[in-house]
């Protein structure tokens, strides 16, 4: 009994030191980044960190170092990819669990499946070799590359995760839900849009989440699409952008110093950024699936 005992609670011991492993690595990656990145605004020869946040030029060999017009690329393709993503991905949704018949599903839920396997690479691939093109042909600008190449490829991106996850909750409203919807004659579209979506808002909400942090967090396929400017705000979705997390990525490798030390600056700008976004959606999933 006592050797049973003491291997429960070894086994216990493990799981915990498993689950700590989780905590202990963000905790790292946190004091890690924040340390590196608010290192060049104090100490000698500090940085404006006013200058940094609402400069619009980045010349590491000038000594400028200016992020805004980052940060309105970052909030603004990814506003544009939820835009469209997120309402095209619960649709898909809403097809799959509830009006297609079998054989449609056994094409439809595979195709979204691998979308999602992808390596971001291959999104940038066709992005840089279908999308930009065809932008090219209609913008007013001379390049494809640009802020509406960025949106389409992330809302390709993120569609996977909302299908997926939003097909999940929408199966998992019990079926008397629909079933008294019917009994007091409604139809079946009617059903979908004033119950079962409502009732699966909270994981629909959920599945937006996961999107919004996929096309705040995506590096390799949007460098490849965006152009990369080294100044100016975005003025239209024909303009070039240079969101937060290619500036970092586009640098980081040969960057040294100063140069190294702001790029640093710029993740922990991403870091809250995200942070903020993810907890305020968090809060709002929360409070829906308290109200459902």
């Amino acid at each position: 009994m006592k050797r049973g005992r003491a291997f429960e609670k070894i086994v216990e011991t493990f799981f915990l030191l498993c689950a700590l492993v989780g905590v202990v690595s963000v905790m790292a990656i946190i004091l890690f980044v924040f340390y590196k990145g608010l290192h060049p605004f104090f100490g000698e020869d500090p940085y404006s960190f006013t200058a940094f946040i609402t400069g619009t030029r980045w010349a590491p060999g000038e000594n400028v170092y200016g992020i805004f017009y980052m940060i309105v690329a970052s909030v603004l393709s990814t506003f544009g990819a939820i835009l469209i993503g997120v309402p095209v991905g619960l649709m898909t949704a809403v097809f799959i669990a509830e009006l297609a018949p079998d054989r449609l599903v056994k094409i439809i839920k595979p195709a979204v499946e691998l979308l999602a396997g992808i390596p971001s690479v291959l999104y940038g691939a066709f992005g840089l070799g279908v999308i930009v093109p065809i932008i090219k042909k209609i913008s007013p600008m001379v390049q494809g590359q640009s802020m509406l190449a960025v949106i389409l490829v992330l809302t390709i991106m993120i569609l996977p995760t909302i299908v997926q996850l939003s097909e999940t909750s929408l199966r998992a409203v019990p079926k008397s839900y629909r079933e008294a919807s019917y009994g007091l004659g409604g139809s079946k579209i009617q059903t979908i849009f004033k119950v079962t979506i409502p009732a699966a808002k909270s994981g629909i909400l959920s599945a937006a989440v996961l999107g919004i942090g996929r096309a705040i967090g995506e590096t390799m396929a949007v460098m490849m699409i965006a152009g990369n400017p080294t100044s100016g705000l975005p003025k239209s979705i024909w303009s070039m952008v240079r969101p937060l997390t290619t500036n970092i990525a586009m640098e980081m490798s040969y960057a040294s110093g100063r140069q190294a030390e702001m790029l640093f600056a710029t993740g922990v700008v991403l870091f809250i950024f995200i942070m903020i976004v993810n907890t305020t959606l968090i809060m709002l999933t929360h409070k829906a699936g308290e109200t459902k």
